[in-house]
């Protein structure tokens, strides 16, 4: 598999990295990011004029067309500039576009890809239970119960990040109690986010500010049978794509904020002065740029590979989660060795150091915790199941 981008492919992130430069540069971002709980509704406009939306969606149903491969190259060259803003686009997109791309009927495609694409529709993810974590299967306490017409749901989920403003939340349900395995019997919904019983409430958070994460409370909820994506107790197994596509779009995202962080510590090493020289003469400041230039090159193979198996529709469950661990720890870790670069002044607001940094910490934990993630790895190599 060639690990080069096709002439098609590398216009798309040419004229993507134009339009993050001139519409969504890193100060007007900055700012954007300092409105806790503020959904950045110009930024969205600048999407839907952009055309973002519709990337990844089929042009029979409005959209752009593109794979995900297209999306994880708009993922990385938009965090570039965007760093934890860039979930504005990315929630919708695997949320709404891509649950609907594989679970969603005919129907459904009809009635949902359209204005998803033009920006009209936005959806959130509501699958984290509130006392379950990573736990995901275990811990599942929201249930459906099948009623005349539709479902009604009771439950809670946490971490829902955009339900405040979603259109449409894409809700995983135990549809089934009488199951022996936990995979089973699970359902998943795309429900109205002014249902009646719906109660939404964002949550303080370290990064990821301006784009709120949300406890959804659910007191019985009627969501009717159209709503239903795929088949009935088959969820889980549905979803698979969708998280895996989820995985890998977060693995893009860090590489994005990763290649800013490399691109702010250039600029500061060769105008900073200190001791009668710019400080990019100093040895160790070199090693440390040296090391996120081999973290970046390592990333962008795995997020490129991890893609193009997407794409042609190969198993990729390990090589989603090899992405997302590694492309988050390390640029966690380019972060933070920029904050050091810049001394004093990456610890400031006024630089985007700080941003890249409480953004990228959060993808160490979620939409899976790297740990968790590590244990799927080793497993796929024959070590005995560690959760």
């Amino acid at each position: 598999m060639t690990m080069e981008l096709s002439e098609e492919d590398q216009l798309f992130v040419d004229v993507t990295r134009k339009w993050a430069d001139k519409e969504c540069p890193k100060d007007w971002c900055r700012e954007l990011e300092t409105r806790e709980h503020q959904f950045p509704h110009e930024l969205w406009d600048k999407l839907v004029a952009f055309g973002a939306h519709g990337i990844g969606v089929p042009e029979e149903y409005g959209g752009q067309g593109g794979s995900i491969v297209n999306q994880a190259l708009f993922a990385r060259e938009f965090s570039r500039t965007a760093a934890g803003l860039s979930w504005v686009w990315g929630v919708t997109s695997f949320s709404g576009t891509k649950a609907i791309n594989c679970c969603g009927s005919e129907a459904q495609k009809q009635k949902f890809l359209p204005p998803i694409a033009s920006g009209e529709l936005k959806t959130a993810m509501s699958f984290t239970e509130a006392g379950g974590g990573t736990d995901l299967l275990g811990g599942m306490k929201t249930k459906a119960e099948k009623v005349d017409g539709g479902w009604l749901l009771n439950g809670e989920k946490i971490w829902s990040t955009g339900a405040d403003v979603a259109d449409y939340l894409l809700v995983m349900a135990r549809t089934d109690t009488t199951v022996t395995k936990r995979s089973d019997g699970i359902s998943i919904f795309f429900v109205p986010r002014h249902s009646e019983g719906i109660s939404i409430t964002p949550m303080a958070k370290l990064g990821m500010r301006a784009m709120s994460s949300c406890t959804v409370v659910m007191d019985k909820v009627f969501v009717s049978d159209e709503l239903l994506l795929g088949e009935p107790n088959r969820g889980w197994y549905q979803s698979t794509k969708t998280l895996n596509n989820e995985r890998l779009v977060n693995a893009a995202t860090c590489l994005g904020m990763l290649d800013g962080v490399l691109e702010d510590a250039v600029d500061y090493m060769q105008s900073r002065h200190a001791f009668g020289q710019p400080i990019g003469q100093f040895q160790i400041l070199q090693h440390y740029l040296a090391d996120m230039a081999m973290w970046q090159k390592q990333g962008e193979l795995l997020v490129l590979h991890t893609a193009k198996l997407q794409a042609e529709d190969k198993p990729s469950a390990i090589e989603s989660s090899m992405a997302k661990v590694f492309c988050s720890e390390h640029a966690s870790k380019a972060a933070d060795l920029g904050i050091q670069i810049l001394g004093g002044m990456g610890y400031s607001a006024e630089t985007d150091m700080q941003r890249y940094w409480r953004d990228s910490r959060l993808l160490r934990i979620g939409p899976i915790s790297n740990e968790m993630a590590k244990n799927m790895i080793a497993e796929s190599y024959g070590m005995p199941r560690s959760f």
